[in-house]
C-alpha cells in the first residue's frame, strides 16, 4: 500500500492509525519546514524513529542519560564517520559499550520525544514506502537510530506524545503563573504607576489546563476514532490504566487503552469483545447513563475483562459512559491497581466526556445531512 501526501490533509495520527489497523511494514518518510524524520513500521509496530528536529542525537542522550562517558562518545563518533550510515547506536554495542537491554531502554524513550515532537507538526509532506525497512539514505539525518526488537504501538506513541506535549503546555502556564507572583511581590504596582492593575492570575491545576487544552481539539474533530484517543488521553492523566469499548447491542468491544502492561495490548483489547447480558452490573450501567465509582462487582464478565487487561483485584475502578445522541456510545473503564488510590476526583473528566458526546454528536448530524445530500442528487 503506497500512502503519499500532505500533512495538512491526513494528520500523523491519522496516519498511525492506518499503518496499525493494517499492521503494514514498511518506511515513513516525513520531510517538512521545521525538519526531516524517518518512522519504521513492522507489522503495525513501530520499531525506529528519528528526527533533526531534536536538539540532541542518540548519543548526545547517552551522556546526558549518564549511560556512556563522553570520551566513548568521541571515540564512537570517530569511527562513524569512517562507516557513513552505519547507526551510532550499532556502534556502541559492537564495542561493547552498551548492551542491548541499555540501548532498548535509551530508544524507547527517544521514539517517544521524537513522536511527541512530530505531533506538533502543522504541514509537510509524508510518504510511506512498503517493505522497506532500511531508513539509511532516506532523508538527510545524522543517524538512523536504533531498532526496537520488540516495537511499540502507534496508539501508545500518540497517547505518550500527547501527554508530553500537555506536560509542556501546563509548565509553561505554571511558569507564566510563577512569574507574575514574583513580580507582585518585588513592588507594589500601585505606589509604582499610580493606578490599579489587575489580580495577577491564579496558577491552574493540571487537571484544569489539560481540559482547556483538550477542549480545543474537541472542536473540530475529523472522526470517532480522534474522539475516543482524545478520550484516553485525558483520562490517562488521572488514573493508572484504563480501556475504552465501543457499545453495541448486545456486546462491549474493545477499541483502545493505556496503561496496561500486557503483551501487545492494543491488539489483544482490539479483539476483546464483552457480552452485556451476562454481566448484569454492566448493563445496569449502560442503562443509567450515569459514572459508576466503587468497588466492582464480580460476575464472570467482569473476571474475564479484569483477567484480560492483566489480572488484580482492583479496590476501586470507574467506568463512564459516553453518550451521543441519547444513546451510550462509548464505555470508559479505568483503575489505579498498584496504588489503590480512590478515583473521587474526575469532575473535569466527567465535563470533558460530555463534551466528547457533544463532538460525536455534531460528526453524527453531519454524516446524516451528507447522506441526504447525496440522496438529493440527481443520479
Amino acid at each position: 500500500m503506497s500512502l503519499v501526501g500532505r500533512i495538512e490533509d491526513l494528520s500523523l495520527s491519522d496516519i498511525f492509525q492506518i499503518l496499525s489497523i493494517g499492521k503494514k511494514t514498511g518506511t515513513l518518510i516525513l520531510k517538512g519546514k521545521s525538519g526531516n524524520a524517518v518512522i519504521v513500521f513492522k507489522n503495525g509496530f513501530v520499531v525506529r524513529a528519528e528526527t533533526d528536529t531534536l536538539d540532541k542525537n542518540l548519543g548526545e542522550d547517552l551522556i546526558h542519560a549518564g549511560i556512556v562517558k563522553e570520551s566513548i562518545y568521541y571515540l564512537v563518533s570517530a569511527v562513524q564517520k569512517k562507516l557513513p550510515g552505519k547507526p551510532i547506536s550499532e556502534i556502541f554495542f559492537e564495542f561493547g559499550a552498551l548492551s542491548k537491554d541499555s540501548l532498548e531502554k535509551i530508544t524507547k524513550k527517544r521514539i517517544e520525544k521524537v513522536i511527541s515532537n512530530l505531533l506538533q507538526w502543522q504541514e509537510g509532506d509524508f510518504q510511506f514506502e512498503p517493505d522497506d525497512v532500511n531508513p539509511v539514505g532516506k532523508v538527510n539525518l545524522s543517524d538512523p537510530g536504533w531498532e526496537l526488537s520488540k516495537g511499540l504501538s502507534p496508539e501508545y506513541l500518540l497517547l505518550e506524545g500527547a501527554r508530553m506535549y500537555d506536560e509542556s503546555y501546563v509548565s509553561a502556564d505554571e511558569l507564566r503563573g510563577d512569574i507574575t507572583e514574583e513580580s507582585t511581590e518585588e513592588s507594589t504596582p500601585e505606589e509604582e504607576w499610580g493606578e490599579s492593575w489587575e489580580t495577577p492570575r491564579v496558577v491552574e491545576r493540571k487537571d484544569i489546563s489539560s481540559l482547556r487544552a483538550l477542549s480545543r481539539e474537541l472542536r473540530f474533530p475529523d472522526s470517532s476514532s480522534e474522539i475516543n484517543l482524545l478520550i484516553l488521553r485525558f483520562a490517562s492523566g488521572i488514573f493508572e490504566r484504563g480501556v475504552l469499548f465501543m457499545v453495541g447491542k448486545n456486546a462491549i468491544t474493545g477499541f483502545g487503552q493505556f496503561g496496561l502492561t500486557i503483551e501487545r495490548p492494543d491488539e489483544k483489547i482490539r479483539t476483546f469483545v464483552l457480552p452485556l447480558h451476562e454481566s448484569p452490573f454492566l448493563k445496569k450501567i449502560i442503562r443509567e447513563k450515569q459514572p459508576y465509582k466503587g468497588a466492582i462487582e464480580k460476575d464472570k464478565v467482569i473476571e474475564a475483562l479484569i483477567n484480560n487487561i492483566g489480572g488484580g483485584w482492583p479496590r476501586h475502578t470507574a467506568f463512564f459512559p459516553v453518550i451521543a445522541e441519547g444513546k451510550v456510545f462509548a464505555l470508559l473503564y479505568c483503575d489505579n491497581l498498584s496504588t489503590g488510590e480512590s478515583v473521587s476526583k474526575t469532575e473535569e473528566l466527567e465535563i470533558f466526556i460530555d463534551q466528547a458526546g457533544l463532538a460525536l454528536e455534531k460528526l453524527l448530524l453531519q454524516a446524516k445531512l451528507q447522506e441526504m445530500k447525496k440522496k438529493a442528487e440527481p443520479p
